[in-house]
């Protein structure tokens, strides 16, 4: 937006602002939102634990019935709803993403292209963004909240993507590990009957992580406004 003035002599234009809204989802959690590039994000992890559609979405809290899981779920990291869920949302197996109801009405989740356009818009090289693994400068960096992480660990967060580190659930274990270290965010994109991408940040680490892991992990979810 920007204001404007009018007279005899025409019209002349103020300096061009702009502002995001923030989203709410099924359940009335509201989320600040941030433009990075082209793309509007969410700045917060997905905490629904309902579809778009007000289905219910199974929390399980087991660890053995957690790695074993075949549909969707939910938990919370470290099964700690009162401390977590407030501050890191929840994480969901991939069976979740798949269903295309995770994300309010008019976002959501990203895929890997996407993540990728994100993160060449912070400054990685499509060859970089490409590849596997530890990529690009420092776009990890960009994308970390500044406070949150541990001591020495905290990003710029020159991005507003405020990542917090959520930790994830194993696929192996079923057990909660690395909350206060690094955090993981599923993509869309399945590239298997077993696998689909997703982005990692570490607290130790400026650079971006991308790759594939098995669908029953537990990772948090950012959803991405549709175009």
């Amino acid at each position: 937006y920007r204001a404007y003035a009018t007279n005899s002599s025409g019209t002349s234009y103020g300096l061009e602002y702009s502002f995001i809204t923030p989203v709410t989802d099924i359940e009335g959690n509201v989320y600040n939102t941030v433009k990075i590039g082209d793309q509007v994000w969410m700045a917060e992890n997905l905490k629904t634990t309902k579809y778009n559609d007000e289905a219910a979405i199974p929390r399980v809290t087991d660890n053995d019935a957690w790695k074993a899981l075949t549909d969707d779920a939910y938990c919370y990291a470290q099964n700690d709803s009162a401390t977590n869920a407030p501050l890191y949302g929840a994480l969901y197996n991939w069976f979740a993403v798949e269903t295309d109801k995770l994300c309010p009405t008019g976002w959501h989740v990203p895929t890997d292209g996407e993540f990728s356009a994100m993160e060449m818009s912070l400054g990685m090289t499509a060859e970089e963004a490409a590849k596997s693994d530890w990529r690009g400068t420092n776009e990890g960096d960009k994308l970390k909240k500044n406070t949150g992480w541990a001591e020495g660990e905290n990003g710029s967060n020159t991005s507003g993507f405020a990542a917090l580190p959520a930790g994830y659930r194993s696929y192996i274990t079923g057990i909660s590990e690395g909350v206060g270290g690094l955090t993981y965010f599923w993509s869309s994109t399945g590239i298997s009957d077993d696998i689909a991408m997703y982005r990692r940040l570490d607290g130790d680490n400026d650079k971006a992580f991308r790759s594939g892991a098995y669908k029953q992990a537990g990772k948090s979810v950012r959803c991405v406004k549709n175009r």
